[in-house]
């Protein structure tokens, strides 16, 4: 059985998080956790949470039947990392000018599954 959790809208930009989903994908959970843990990035402490929010998503009964699925059992088998919408803001320049800054913002997933045998 396969359990999902997304952060979206996080203001983060996605190339700043992708390099961490690439280091944790396929790994056990407690491991995964304890990579993003010595990661000074801070999409890392965001990907960190939505695998806390899949793991607990895995741990209740009510959603799956009645199982509860131990941490060491799961593996992060699919981790995504989609651009969101950006807000735009202008910087003002010299002579009138403006530059545009974009404040982006991405939508992660994550997906645990259970190894198969």
């Amino acid at each position: 059985m396969a359990f999902h959790a997304k952060h979206s809208y996080a203001r983060v930009g996605c190339r700043k998080v992708r390099p961490m989903a690439d280091l944790i994908r396929g790994e056990f959970v407690d491991d995964a956790l304890n990579i993003l843990r010595y990661q000074p990035n801070r999409g890392a402490r965001l990907l960190e949470g939505v695998i806390k929010s899949a793991l607990g998503n895995a741990q209740d009964p009510d959603q799956n039947q009645g199982e509860i699925a131990h941490p060491s059992q799961l593996i992060v088998s699919e981790v995504r990392v989609d651009g969101g919408p950006m807000m735009k803001r202008i910087r003002p320049r010299a002579r009138g000018m403006a530059f545009g800054i974009k404040k982006r913002s991405s939508h992660i997933s994550v997906t645990l599954k259970a190894p198969t045998s």
